[in-house]
This record gives C-alpha cells, structure tokens and sequence, in this order.
C-alpha cells in the first residue's frame, strides 16, 4: 500500500529512513499535545531529516522549538512502541473522519481509486494515531536523542497546490548518531556562509527593489563586472565555434507565440498580453477603447531568432547556421518559487540556436557538448551529471504539455539517445521533463551546499521550425525544414552567477573578480608610488583601485579580505625605493615582494588565461 508521495522501498529499507520516518510522528504527537484541535498533512522523510505539514489551532514559531524538542525527547525517553494496523476501506474512511482528519481522509480516498487498495494501514505510537504505510523503527528508544533538531517553519499548500490551503511545515534535521548529525550542521553553516543571497548582498553584486518588482533583479557595478566577464568568456567561445551575434527585440505580438507554439504550451510561464488600445466610438456617442495590437514580453530568445533566419533565402550551403545572443527573457514564476537569482522573472539567458539538416545533428550536439566541457572546465565545474529528458506519453496532461508527434517524439529521442553513447557518457533518464518542443540534456551540477541544480541544457528541436514556416533550398532543389538546436551553456546570468558566487564563495578568481588588485599604503606618503601602478595596471585593462588612506593598514587588510579582494598589494618606503610590491592573496597568510614588472606580466598572464589561481614567479612558488 502506497501511503505517501515521498517515500520508496529503497528508503524504506534504510534503517536512517526509519528513524527520519519514526521521528515525523514523534513531531506530530508534540505538535498535537501543544496544539491540541490541529489537523495532519503529510510528514515524509527527506534528504537531511524530516517535515510534517499542519493546520494549527494556533500558530507556532521557531520560538516554540525549544518546548517541542523537549517534549519529543520525553517521548523518546519513554520507549512508545509503533504498532500497524491494517484496516479495510471502509473502517479506514470511518476511523479517519472520527480522527477528525479531512486531509488524510481526501488522500486516503485517493489512494484507494489509483491503486485499487482494499484497505489502508494505520500506525500508533503511544496516543498518537496516522494513517501511514511505514515502515518505522521498534520504539521510539531506537531513535538518538541527541542527532536532531527542528529547523524552520515554512508555508506549504497542501499537495503542493496553490489552489489548496496554506498549512504549517515544520522542518528538522535527523541522522543515526551525534557524529553524522554535527558533521551535517557544519556542512549547513558552510553552505549558509555561501548562501549567494547572503553574499550577494554584502559584496554589492545585485539588489531587488519592491518598487521594481519581485524575482527583477538589479545588477550592482560589481555584479556587471562579473556578468560583463562571463559573457566575454561565451562570445570568445562562440565566436571560436562559428557562431554569428544577433540583437533582438525583448517583446513580440501575441500571434506569432501561437504561431510558435509557446502559446497555449508555454502560457502559464508567460506575462500577461500587453494590449495598445486606441480611442473610438461606440453607441450613443460614447468613448471605447479598441484593442489594435496585442503583444507578449518574450520568455525565450528562439521565436525571434526564428525570424533571424527566415530573415533571408536560406540555402543547405548556409548550414549549419549558428545564432547567438545574451537575450534578456521574462517568465512568470510563481511568487511561491521566486529566490534571489536563482528563480527570477528576468533574466539575460546565454543563447544560440542552431539550424542544420538531420545529418549534421549529430556532430552539431557534439561540438556542443565540447563548448559545454571547455566553459566548465574554466570555471573549475566538475562535479556535473547528465540528464537526458524525454517527453512522457502516458502523462494525462501531455497534450497541454508538449506537441503532439509522437514519431517525431521517438525519432529526435533516438538520435540524442546516439549522441550520448557515441560520447560515452554517463546520463539519468528523465521521463517527463523534455521541452514542450523536443527532447533536452540537461547539465545537473551539485553544489558545494549539497544542492542538486540545472545549470545548462541543449535541446533539439522538431516542431517550431516547421510551425513558422522555416525552410531551406537542399541539394536536390527542394524545401525542406531545418531541424533547430537550442543550447544555453553558461544558463542565465542569474542562475549562473548565483551558481559561481556558492561555488567559490564570494572569492571569485582573479579574472572573474569585480576588484581584482586594491593598492594598500603603509602611509599617505607613498600614495603617489600606489597610484602610479593603479594607474599602470588600469592602462592595461586590470580593475584596481587604491584603498583611503585615512585607515590603518591591518584595517585595510581586513577590509579588503571581507570584500574578498583576491589580490591586495602593500608598498611602503621600502617597495617605493626598490621599484616592488609586496603581494597578499586572498586565502594565503604569506606574503611576496616581487620587481613590479614581475607582478605586472604574472598578473596578466593570470587574468588572459582565466586561471583559477594566481601564477606566482617559480621561485616565490609556496
């Protein structure tokens, strides 16, 4: 019997599983003493513990979390076995509403229609009652008492709807034993130091504005920086590969989307229709408005690079023909999923899109796949996996959700599928998860907080081509239809920079870095010394500026550490006379005095080859 949206038999024969399991029901009986009249959601084990959703009688809080843990520790201290009970449909309907328990009874009910259940399984532990399938631990001494603790509480539309009501989630950690549960923790304040929200912030690199709008962030001058050097880093790629630029408009009539198919498939994710009106009249006299044109901002690049193409006679000759464009895209997320930048709804998106013939597929996602492994690889991103996501046939909603080819669904499946082995990688099969216009490799990274993200996707594309009348004159003399390639290597600018500042922590490599050399006097008088390299290291391109004198050098330092300044360089009256700097890295306690001209060459060296570390001369090598 399948009791949960959450749970699966290879967790179910986890003995931490069992634990995580057990102590959502531990909550709950708290819950339910403190808050006694409250009703249950659901309370599944999850990657670092458990939650378990409520409709209180009375709000809690976080300041209620001491009193909650210390009465789970007395049930715990107590030893209450958990004992099953099955139960045929109808007494579980009947012992459900005496429950008083509405929202398990409505899942219950459906548990019965899909999976054709005879009956349901219960569980108690001490006076605590739940309609679930388990499995649980012995009793609740078999559950450590000091590797858990409640973490936050969070609103959660019951089954995840936001057509439903809003319950109460309490979260909290669990693990097998004190050791996993404090390594666990630490790791969580590491990924808190890194929180690119947090970091973002502090180190100046975008804002939201509530006068601007939710999920539309603004890009600080340090955060330009950073993007200006990522989209460097793609046109030099691009540009290595063949691609042309294009510029395109952010907006288009509301026609040609459902000429592209992005309407009705993509509704939901787009802004509203914005309508030009203009004055006329009606009857009797009377003022109305008429709607002459209606448009949509664009939440994708591929509609007007579309047009980029059938701009002029295209010929087989011409292909494969490979479109880029930072195109600026606006999608309508869910006030629910909007955070920091990794949820916007504007975003710059990394863009090409590749026409080619049916044969030059293959080799096109190849090379692809090559530019993908090359900009990882320079931002020092391995730990990356593959998913290939298809288009699931049996899903109720597929009409709504993708087009209807189902050959052309198999076929454009087939060669990815081909593409993939060829390379010989490794990749997880995502049923479900294709674009509503073609199958799609999405790039999963893990981050250092433990997080799992899509990053980067290529996706291959039957459907639009045809549906705007693209066309090509082959070989033969006859049209035919290109097949189009969408592919996003460096993602967004949002995604991609909230990424980088998680991933190294604020402390961006030289050439990445907003400020990549800040000069530091040991006085004011030899701010002139200072100046001249700033204005040397300018000359040829390099961000540095000179710190106020006005502080003490430790505080200099200190300063230009919580920046995370990745190269601070000290004169005084020794460096002045001898023509030197004395350099201190961002994460090195060593210091090294070097001939100006050395640290200038290193520095550029450093910068053109985006190296991930500073190239110290061989013999200050540490």
């Amino acid at each position: 019997m399948a009791h949960s949206e959450h749970s699966s038999e290879v967790e179910g024969s986890n003995e931490l599983y069992r634990i995580r399991h057990s102590l959502a029901h531990v909550l709950a009986q708290a819950v339910m003493e403190l808050r006694p009249g409250s009703t249950l959601g659901f309370g599944p084990p999850i990657a670092d513990g458990f939650y378990y959703d409520f409709i209180l009688s009375e709000p809690l809080t976080e300041d209620d979390f001491p009193e909650l843990e210390r009465r789970m520790k007395k049930i715990l201290k107590k030893g209450q076995k958990f004992y099953r009970e099955d139960l045929d449909t109808a007494d579980a309907m009947a012992r459900l509403e005496e429950m008083g328990e509405p929202y398990k009874r409505e899942y219950g009910e459906e548990l019965v229609a899909k999976h054709e259940l005879e009956g349901l399984s219960f569980y108690r532990n001490g006076p605590f009652l739940d309609m679930c399938e388990g499995p649980h631990v012995e009793t609740t001494k078999d559950i450590p008492r000091d590797a858990f603790k409640l973490r936050s509480v969070a609103g959660a539309y019951w089954r995840g709807d936001s057509d439903n009501v809003m319950m109460t989630r309490i979260y909290a950690w669990a693990f097998s034993s004190r050791e996993t549960f404090e390594e666990h923790i630490a790791r969580w304040e590491d990924a808190q130091a890194r929180d690119h929200k947090k970091l973002g912030r502090e180190l100046g690199i975008y804002a939201i504005d509530s006068d601007i709008g939710r999920g539309l962030p603004l890009w600080l001058p340090n955060g330009t920086v950073i993007r200006d050097e990522l989209e460097n880093l793609a046109k030099e790629l691009e540009f290595k590969a063949g691609y042309q630029r294009v510029a395109t408009p952010h907006l288009a009539k509301e026609d040609f989307y459902y000429m592209t198919g992005h309407l009705p498939y993509y509704a939901d994710d787009m802004y509203p229709s914005l309508e030009v009106v203009e004055s006329g009249e009606g009857g009797a006299g009377q003022e109305v408005g008429v709607v002459k044109e209606a448009y949509r901002l664009r939440p994708m690049n591929c509609p007007h690079h579309h047009k980029v193409f059938a701009a002029q006679p295209r010929s087989y000759r011409d292909l494969p023909l490979r479109l880029a464009e930072y195109g600026q895209v606006y999608r309508w997320e869910d006030s629910g999923g909007v955070s920091g930048l990794l949820r916007v709804r504007g975003m710059c998106m990394n863009d090409a899109h590749i026409y080619c013939t049916e044969e030059q597929i293959k080799d096109e996602f190849k090379a692809v796949m090559g530019m993908y492994r090359d900009a990882y690889s320079i931002l020092g991103l391995n730990d990356y996996s593959v998913r290939l996501s298809r288009w699931d046939p049996e899903d109720p909603k597929g009409k709504d959700k993708y087009v209807d080819n189902p050959q052309a669904w198999a076929h454009s499946e087939r060669i990815l599928t081909e593409v993939l082995d060829e390379l010989g990688m490794d990749y997880v099969d995502g049923s479900g998860e294709a674009a509503f216009y073609g199958p799609k490799i999405d790039f999963q990274f893990m981050t250092v907080t433990g997080r799992e993200e899509s990053v980067s996707t290529v996706q291959l594309d039957f459907a639009q081509p045809d549906r705007v009348g693209l066309a090509y004159v082959g070989a033969d003399g006859q049209e035919h239809v290109p097949f189009c390639i969408h592919r996003a290597p460096l993602s967004t600018h949002e995604r991609m920079v909230a990424f980088l500042i998680e991933h190294f922590a604020g402390a961006f490599p030289t050439w990445l870095a907003p400020l990549q050399v800040q000069l530091i006097t040991v006085s004011e008088h030899f701010d002139d010394y200072a100046q001249e390299i700033v204005e040397r290291l300018r000359s040829g391109f390099v961000r540095a500026e000179l710190a106020p004198s006005n502080d003490t050098v430790p505080k200099k330092i200190r300063q230009g550490t919580t920046q995370k300044i990745p190269n601070l360089v000290i004169v005084g009256e020794r460096e002045k006379a001898d023509r030197t700097v004395t350099l201190r890295r961002y994460g090195h306690a060593k210091q090294h005095t070097m001939p100006l001209a050395v640290f200038e060459e290193t520095l550029a060296r450093t910068i053109i080859d985006r190296s991930l570390t500073f190239y110290l001369p061989e013999e200050l090598s540490e």
